[in-house]
C-alpha cells in the first residue's frame, strides 16, 4: 500500500511541474487585493482588464491569477464591495508573471458621494452551483438580532433548515446537523454551538470570508455528506495597533491588532456572556445559569517578494460552555473546543502554481452530569491530528489542476447510559488517509466543468467507506443571461454523532467513530439548476435535488441489556426546488428565497419524518444604505409545520425507588406519557418579522456604531413544543428589542 501511496503523489507532482514547462506561451497577472488602510485581505474582489473579456474574482485569501494574456500594457480595474473602485496599470510579457499587489481605499458610506458597489467581473462558466459566497462587508450587512450570527444567518440560504429560534443548529437537503463539515482556517470544528446550541461560537467580528457548500461541493472537501461551511479568520491590521470593544444584551467582546515587523500582522478576539436575561427569552423565560466564551488569536507573515507570495500564519481557538444549576434535581453541562494550526501558502516564482501545507490539532470536551435529575449522564472526548498538502496549478488556457493528500488521527472516547439505564464506554482510535485530485475545464467562456475524485487509501473504522469518491460539477451558458448547471457526486462520513430525535432541544451530540458493526455511511448528490442574469444587478437562481443517503447510523431504540448494539443501520433520503432572487444596486440589497422540500428517514422498514423536515419555507430581506451612516434592514420568515411526536394519553405508572428497602410499601404512581407513531403531527405554521437600525458616527477619535433590533416584531405566538408531562405549549422568541454599541479605537 505505502508503495502504491508514493507512486501516486510522485505522479501527481511530476504531472503539475511538467506541465508548467509547456505553458506560458503568454503572460500572466498574479497579485493580491489588501485594504489600504489595515492591509487586511480582500476575497471576492473584481478584477478586470479594461478592453477584454479576461479578469478574475480573488479567492478566499484575497489572491488572484489571469493567465493566456497577450503581451501589453493594460489598464487593469479592481473593485469590491464598500470600497473606491481603482485603476493600475500592468505590464504583461510573454512567458512571464506580472505580480502585482493593489490596495484599495474604504469608501465612507455616503450615497451622494462615492459609489458603494464596483463593476464585477462574473466569471460566467464557473462550476458554482450550490456555493454561497460572503465577504466581511456582506456578514456586516446581515440583519443583527440580538447580535450577528453567522450560523443563524444561513437561514436566508434555500435549502437550509432550522428546528426554532431557540438553535443555531442548521440542516441543510434534509441531512442532520453532523453531516455539515465546519472548517475555521481550514480547521474542523466539532462543537461550533454555545449555549446549548443557541449562538455559534464564532464571532463574526473575527471573520473575514465565508463560503458555504449546500451541496455538490468539489475533491478537496471530504469527511461530511451534506454540506461544507468555510470560514477564514482576518490577519489583522498590518499598519497600525487598533482595537474595538462591543456590548450587546447578550454579550460583550473586543478585539485588539496590529502589525509584526513591515510584513507581518497579529488578530486577538475575546467574546463572554454577559446577560443571562436575554438568554431566559431564548428558553421561555426559564432559568438559564449559562456562562460562556470564545478566545482567537492570528499570527502572519507576509514575504516581501516581488516574484513570489508567501504567507506563514499560525491561529488558534478556544471556546467554553457551562451550565451550572444549584438545584441538585437539575443536570449540569460542560464543554470546551480548543483548535490550533499552523499553515504556508506559497505562489511559486516563475510558475503559476499554488501550495499550500498545514498541520492541526482539534479538541472537544463535553460532559453532561445528571446529579439526582432524571438526565442521563454522558462525557465525550474528541482529538484530531491533521496534515494536509495541496498544489494548484493554473494552465495559460485558464484551466486548473489542483491534488492534494489529508492525513488525520482520531480519537474518541465515549461514556453514556441509555433511557433503560444500559451503559456504553467506547473508545477509538483510528488513521485515515485520502488524496484527492481534480480537473476545472474553464478554456470556453459558455462551459465550464469541474471534475474529479476522492481516494480513501486508510479508513477510520473496520468498514472501510467507498475507496473512490467521484464528483463532477458542471455550468453550460445556453445564452449570456441563462446558465444551465448541474452537479453529482458520492460522499462518505466515517465520523457521526449521537442523536436521539426524541431530544425536543438537542442538547448535547457526542462524537464518535462509525462502529465496526456498521457500514459506514455515505450519500449521493444530484442537482440540477438554472442561473437567469436578468437585468444589471438582479440574478434568480432555481435548483432540484436529490439526496440518497445509504447505512445511516441511528439508535437502537430497542436496546434492552448490554449486548445489544448500541446502533443499527438505516436509510434516509431528501428531495425538493430551490428558488432565489437577489438584487443589488449601489445602496440597496434584496435577497428572497422560496424552498420544497421533501426528506425521509428508514430504519428497518419504518419510515419517518425527521424532526427538522419543512416542506415550503420562504424568505425575505431588503437591506438598505441611508446615508449620513444609517443603514435599515427587514427580514421577514414563514415556513409550514415541522414534525412533532404526539401525545396519545397517559396511566399511572407505579415507581419504586428501592423494591427490598423502601419505606413506601407499595412504591408510588406518577404520569406516564403514551407517545403516538414518530412524528407524524404538525405544528402550525410559522412566521416571524424582525427589523434592525444601525448608526455610524464618530465622536472625538473613536469611530462608532450603534444597532437596534426588535425580533418577532408583531409578536408572532411560534409554537415551540407541547411539554409532555403536563401538555402545556411552550413558545418561540416572544416580540425582543435589543441594542449594540460598537467603539474602534
Amino acid at each position: 500500500m505505502n508503495g502504491k501511496i508514493k507512486l501516486l503523489l510522485n505522479v501527481a507532482v511530476m504531472i503539475i511541474f511538467t506541465s508548467s514547462l509547456f505553458a506560458q506561451q503568454k503572460g500572466s497577472l498574479r497579485g493580491i487585493i489588501i485594504d489600504e488602510k489595515t492591509g487586511e485581505a480582500l476575497p471576492f474582489s473584481n478584477i478586470l482588464l479594461l478592453g477584454t473579456t479576461l479578469g478574475a474574482s480573488a479567492d478566499l485569501k484575497g489572491n488572484f491569477m489571469i493567465t493566456g494574456i497577450p503581451e501589453a500594457v493594460y489598464d487593469v480595474q479592481v473593485s469590491y464591495l464598500g470600497y473606491q473602485t481603482k485603476t493600475i496599470q500592468a505590464v504583461i510579457r510573454a512567458n512571464a508573471i506580472t505580480q502585482v499587489t493593489i490596495e484599495l481605499r474604504p469608501a465612507a458610506y455616503q450615497l451622494e458621494d462615492v459609489e458603494i458597489f464596483g463593476q464585477k467581473y462574473d466569471r460566467p462558466n464557473e462550476p458554482d452551483i450550490g456555493l454561497q459566497k460572503l465577504s466581511i462587508r456582506q456578514i456586516e450587512m446581515l440583519p443583527k438580532g440580538i447580535e450577528t450570527d453567522i450560523f443563524r444567518s444561513l437561514q436566508f440560504v434555500p435549502g437550509v433548515q432550522t428546528t426554532g429560534d431557540v438553535s443555531a443548529r442548521y440542516y441543510v437537503r434534509g441531512g442532520g446537523s453532523d453531516q455539515n463539515l465546519v472548517l475555521l482556517n481550514g480547521v474542523s470544528v466539532y462543537n461550533p454551538f454555545h449555549a446549548l446550541g443557541l449562538f455559534s461560537v464564532i464571532d463574526p467580528e473575527m471573520i473575514n470570508a465565508v463560503e458555504f457548500f449546500k451541496g455538490g461541493f468539489s475533491a478537496e472537501y471530504g469527511g461530511r455528506m451534506s454540506s461544507v461551511l468555510n470560514l477564514v479568520t482576518r490577519d489583522g491590521n498590518r499598519n497600525k495597533y487598533s482595537g474595538n470593544a462591543s456590548i450587546s444584551f447578550l454579550t460583550g467582546k473586543g478585539a485588539f491588532e496590529g502589525p509584526i515587523s513591515d510584513y507581518g500582522s497579529f488578530l486577538i478576539t475575546g467574546r463572554k456572556s454577559l446577560f443571562d436575561k436575554t438568554l431566559k427569552k431564548f428558553l421561555n423565560f426559564k432559568e438559564a445559569p449559562f456562562e460562556f466564551y470564545d478566545l482567537s488569536f492570528k499570527a502572519n507573515y507576509r514575504s516581501k517578494s516581488t516574484t513570489s507570495l508567501t504567507k506563514v500564519s499560525t491561529h488558534g481557538f478556544a471556546s467554553g460552555d457551562k451550565l451550572i444549576n444549584e438545584d441538585p434535581e437539575k443536570a449540569d453541562y460542560d464543554w470546551i473546543n480548543n483548535i490550533f494550526g499552523a499553515t504556508w501558502f506559497q505562489a511559486w516564482e516563475d510558475v503559476p502554481i499554488y501550495s499550500e501545507t498545514s498541520i492541526s490539532l482539534s479538541s472537544f470536551k463535553g460532559e453532561v452530569k445528571p446529579k439526582l435529575s432524571e438526565i442521563k449522564p454522558r462525557r465525550n472526548e474528541v482529538s484530531d491530528v491533521t496534515f494536509k498538502t495541496d498544489f494548484t496549478h493554473i494552465y495559460e488556457s485558464r484551466d486548473e489542476l489542483k491534488v492534494g493528500y489529508n492525513l488525520k488521527s482520531f480519537k474518541s472516547d465515549l461514556y453514556m447510559e441509555n433511557l433503560q439505564g444500559n451503559r456504553t464506554s467506547s473508545s477509538g482510535k483510528a488513521l485515515h488517509f485520502s488524496i484527492y485530485g481534480k480537473y476545472k475545464f474553464l478554456r470556453y467562456e459558455t462551459v465550464g466543468l469541474d471534475i474529479g475524485t476522492r481516494m480513501n487509501l486508510i479508513s477510520l473504522p473496520g468498514n472501510a467507506p467507498p475507496l473512490f469518491e467521484p464528483r463532477v460539477n458542471l455550468t453550460y451558458n445556453v445564452f449570456p443571461w441563462l446558465a444551465l448547471q448541474g452537479a453529482w457526486g458520492i460522499y462518505s462520513q466515517e465520523m457521526i454523532t449521537l442523536v436521539n430525535e426524541d431530544e425536543i432541544i438537542s442538547l448535547f451530540e457526542p462524537w464518535l467513530i462509525v462502529p465496526e458493526y456498521l457500514q459506514v455511511p455515505y450519500a449521493v448528490h444530484y442537482i440540477g439548476g438554472l442561473k437567469f442574469r436578468l437585468i444589471d444587478g438582479l440574478t434568480l437562481t432555481s435548483e432540484i435535488y436529490y439526496k440518497s443517503i445509504k447505512n445511516t447510523a441511528e439508535i437502537n431504540d430497542k436496546k434492552a441489556d448490554d449486548i445489544d448494539p448500541d446502533f443499527v443501520q438505516g436509510s434516509a433520503k431528501a428531495y425538493g426546488a430551490e428558488f432565489q432572487l437577489q438584487y443589488f444596486t449601489s445602496w440597496l440589497q434584496f435577497i428572497g428565497s422560496y424552498s420544497l422540500s421533501y426528506a425521509y428517514r428508514n430504519v428497518k422498514g419504518w419510515i419517518s419524518y425527521p424532526k427538522y423536515d419543512t416542506r415550503h419555507s420562504v424568505t425575505l430581506n431588503i437591506t438598505a444604505l441611508l446615508g449620513a451612516g444609517w443603514e435599515g434592514s427587514v427580514s421577514w420568515f414563514f415556513s409550514s409545520g415541522r414534525p412533532f411526536t404526539q401525545i396519545e394519553g397517559y396511566y399511572d405508572k407505579l415507581y419504586f425507588d428501592d423494591l427490598f428497602y423502601s419505606s413506601e410499601l407499595y412504591g408510588y404512581y406518577n404520569p406516564f406519557v403514551i407517545l403516538a407513531d414518530k412524528n407524524l403531527g404538525r405544528l402550525p405554521t410559522y412566521h416571524r418579522m424582525d427589523i434592525s437600525v444601525t448608526k455610524k458616527f464618530t465622536l472625538f477619535f473613536l469611530d462608532m456604531a450603534l444597532s437596534a433590533s426588535i425580533l418577532n416584531v408583531y409578536d408572532r405566538k411560534n409554537i415551540f413544543y407541547f411539554e409532555r408531562d403536563t401538555g402545556k405549549r411552550v413558545n418561540m422568541l416572544p416580540f425582543l428589542p435589543s441594542a449594540t454599541l460598537s467603539v474602534e479605537l
